[in-house]
């Protein structure tokens, strides 16, 4: 039976899934559902996912939204994909388990919406609002902290100190690279004093190479158009 994920690869929880697919040689349709233009609420994909958000899947009978329940359905339904990605083992799946859920309430919080209030907005036809983006901008600082000192202590390749990335590193990892849209003095302030932070992110890269990059072009395209909106 194929696989559909529907997404779109502004979307950081869509550019994950569609990561692991390729790196996991797991065969699957991409169907992109252009949030940006307002298709993720029309009736037919509503019938995927309710929540009208990107992404989803079809697996079969199976339709299931949010990120993190993919990826972990994925890492678990598909033979081939490595125990390294969502280890059989509970302990280690647990530990996995409690970063994917501190990143839903923490990182991703501040980083979304860091990104439309100071970059995004008005590719989604929404006003910039660089007062909130302040606000945000706390929230994303404090939670790299949190990252780097929790998860990435010592010399730590991958996040818990594992030596292979898990789906824990491929969603925050993705998260972190929305930054890629805002202007590069704002990127460079946020990240640069997190220089574990940018080595792990390259530390992914390499592990998921070379559909990292690739699917990741996207928002250099995304930037271009956030450039020519800012001079007209």
């Amino acid at each position: 039976m194929t696989l559909k994920v529907y997404g779109h690869r502004l979307s950081q929880p869509s550019r994950a899934i569609i990561i692991f697919c390729k790196v996991n040689g797991i065969d699957f349709e991409e169907v992109t559902i252009d949030f940006t233009t307002g298709k993720h609420r029309l009736p037919d994909f509503k019938e995927i996912n309710p929540m009208a958000e990107v992404p989803a899947i079809v697996h079969g009978d199976l339709k299931l939204f949010e990120s993190h329940a993919i990826l972990c359905y994925l890492a678990s339904a598909f033979p081939g994909v490595p125990d390294g990605w969502y280890p059989a083992d509970i302990i280690s799946r647990a530990k996995i388990q409690s970063i994917l859920d501190w990143h839903h309430s923490n990182l991703r919080r501040g980083a979304l919406n860091y990104c439309i209030n100071s970059a995004l907005g008005p590719v989604r036809s929404l006003p910039l609002n660089p007062q909130a983006a302040i606000e945000d901008e706390k929230i994303l600082s404090a939670s790299l902290s949190k990252l780097e000192t929790v998860w990435l202590k010592g010399d730590a390749k991958f996040l818990l100190g594992n030596l292979q990335p898990s789906v824990a590193d491929l969603s925050l990892a993705c998260e972190i690279m929305q930054l890629e849209v805002v202007d590069e003095k704002d990127r460079e302030r946020i990240l640069g004093p997190h220089p574990k932070i940018l080595e792990w992110i390259d530390n992914v890269k390499s592990a998921t190479s070379p559909h990292f990059e690739e699917v990741h072009e996207h928002l250099q395209e995304v930037k271009a158009r956030i450039a020519l909106l800012k001079s007209a």
